[in-house]
This record gives structure tokens, C-alpha cells and sequence, in this order.
């Protein structure tokens, strides 16, 4: 079998997670290959070229000129990506893009349109649903392990970052609700599907804040399956999530982030006390990139990547609106 060349990927951006996580994944998984990378800083753009064997570009406009780029990674700011994600898109570049998506689900919709449109690829950069120990929760639950299911809570907060990160300033789309209250949100869809609706939410923001820096909502299935999540960036570290049923509970402990060596435990709870179930390692960045990839090499994503992407972004701008933002 011949073997099948690697995707070229372009990144608009020189984030910190694109450093630690996805470029490294990006010139390691060998479906992709890191071409070019562009940031606002010469000479910090010169230091990710260097390390990823690629070259270095003067402006995001010229990355995107590029013959050699098919694709491009965006981990700009939240408020910058409607912007760069279309361009890339007409283009003519499929798109990996950080999340959340857009800012707004409006926006997130029409570049999902666009995207079908041109027969591209857009893709958001929610990499723990790739990880296969969700797959294993999901086994469980339907094997019946804790009976029929009735609530669900996901956490996940961080420690303050410095003042100057970009997570504090509101022009570029920061806050808790978009950098971590995704994960929850994106969990609950992920275990209760997308008949979610927002029963009532709270935003918190300091007021020496200009964005939210905790919030916490309270969604419902229209069975009455509910989900509590909560979500901050002044807290210690968790990153957790439960299902609670009619015979048992499951727990997942560091669900949203776990290095690549890290052998998940799931703690199921039942009548006859706790199981503690080991599960293998799993690289949730190189899934990711993975599927990125064969979904570029198809032409098209898969339907329920997009379908959640569009119900997340509906979900957040609810949970804005229901906590009065």
C-alpha cells in the first residue's frame, strides 16, 4: 500500500499550548507535517520554526498564501478566530481551530456553512472527547454498571494565571466561561446529548475584572436528567466530572487534561461498594491530530463534530444570557 503523503499544516499563532501540546502532536503523528508557523513576535516565530523543522512567516495573510500549506492550525484568541478562520477557509485551507470555536454561536455557524460549503474541513480543538477512557464511561453506562442514569456534574477550574494572560482581557475573548467552561459543557453534551437546556446559571466577575472569572449552570434533559457543572480560573486545579444513577455512580478524575503516560482510574461505585477500574494511556492531542487529518484526507467532518460544536456554542450563549452577561 502506498503510503499517504502527510497533511501540511500552517499555524497561525505561537499560544503556549500550541508549543507544549499541539505542535509537537502536529510533527510527531506522521499524518501531518508543520510547514510554516507565523506570530506577532519575529523572534519567538523564529524559535517554533526552529524546533518544528518549518519555516517562518511574516504575517498571517502570507501563511495563508502559501502552496505548500492544505491546513492550518488557529490557537489565536477566542475573538480572533471568526476572523482568521474564514480567511483561512477561503483560502481554501481546511482549519483546526482552538477552542471555543467563535465567541458566539451565530458566528460559529456560519463558518461551519461556509466551511460545507467550500467542501473543507473545520474542525474545534476539543481534544478530551477523543480520549478513550470516555469510551469506556460510555460502556459502562450502557452496560447498565449504575442503572438508568438521573444526574451529572463535570468540573473543571485552574489557578489564577499572571495579569497580563489573555484569558483577563475581554477584547480577545477571555473569561472562565469560554476558556474552561467549555469542558463541562461539551461533557454534558457528550454523555446527554444535545436535548440539553439551560435551567439557570450564575457568572461571577470581580469587580476589578473586565471578564468572568467563575460561573457555574444548571442544564436538564428534557427526561429530567440533570447536570451541574461548574468552571473558574481563581481555584486550585480540578478537572473532573460523575454520573450519578438509580443503582451506582461513576468518577473520572482528571478528565479534561491527563498527560499522554497517564493510566486513567475509574471509580464505579455500587451496591457492593467501589471498583477501581484501570484504563490504558491514551495521547488525546495525537487522537486528535489524527482525526483532523483523515478528515481533511475525506474532505469533510464527521456530522456529530459538527452538530456538537453548533449545540456547545448555542449552550454558552445561554448560559451567558441566563447569568445576565
Amino acid at each position: 500500500m502506498t503510503p499517504v503523503r502527510p497533511l501540511s499544516v500552517g499555524v497561525l499563532g505561537c499560544a503556549d499550548i500550541a508549543w507544549r501540546r499541539v505542535l509537537p502532536a502536529l510533527a510527531g503523528a506522521g499524518e501531518t507535517r508543520v510547514a510554516a508557523v507565523v506570530g506577532r513576535n519575529p523572534e519567538k516565530t523564529r524559535r517554533f520554526a526552529e524546533r518544528f523543522g518549518c519555516a517562518p512567516v511574516d504575517g498571517y495573510a502570507a501563511l495563508l498564501e502559501r502552496d505548500d500549506v492544505e491546513a492550518v492550525y488557529v490557537p489565536l484568541p477566542a475573538a480572533l478566530h471568526a476572523e482568521w478562520v474564514e480567511r483561512a477557509l477561503l483560502a481554501g485551507k481546511h482549519v483546526l481551530a482552538e477552542k471555543p470555536l467563535t465567541t458566539d454561536s451565530a458566528r460559529t455557524g456560519r463558518l461551519l456553512a461556509l466551511a460545507r460549503e467550500r467542501g473543507l474541513v473545520l474542525m474545534e480543538n476539543v481534544m478530551f472527547v477523543h480520549h478513550r477512557q470516555h469510551a469506556e464511561v460510555q460502556r459502562l453506562i450502557d452496560g447498565g454498571a449504575i442503572g438508568e442514569l438521573r444526574a451529572f456534574r463535570a468540573v473543571f477550574a485552574v489557578p489564577e494565571r499572571p495579569a497580563g494572560d489573555i484569558r483577563h482581557v475581554a477584547a480577545l475573548g477571555g473569561g472562565s466561561l469560554l476558556d474552561m467552561g467549555v469542558y463541562p459543557v461539551r461533557a454534558a453534551l457528550h454523555f446527554l446529548g444535545h436535548g440539553l437546556e439551560v435551567a439557570g446559571a450564575t457568572l461571577h466577575r470581580p469587580a476589578d475584572r473586565e471578564v468572568d472569572t467563575a460561573g457555574s449552570a444548571l442544564l436538564s434533559t428534557p427526561e429530567g436528567v440533570t447536570a451541574h457543572l461548574l468552571f473558574g480560573m481563581q481555584h486550585a486545579y480540578g478537572a473532573a466530572y460523575e454520573l450519578w444513577g438509580s443503582r451506582g455512580r461513576i468518577r473520572v478524575d482528571r478528565a479534561f487534561t491527563p498527560p499522554a503516560d497517564h493510566e486513567p482510574v475509574l471509580l464505579v461505585d455500587g451496591p457492593d461498594g467501589t471498583e477501581r477500574l484501570v484504563t490504558p494511556a491514551d495521547d488525546q492531542v495525537a487522537g486528535t491530530v489524527r482525526a483532523f487529518a483523515r478528515a481533511a484526507r475525506n474532505g469533510a467532518a464527521p456530522p456529530q463534530d459538527i452538530v456538537d460544536c453548533l449545540r456547545q456554542a448555542a449552550l454558552l450563549d445561554r448560559i451567558r444570557e441566563c447569568a445576565g452577561v
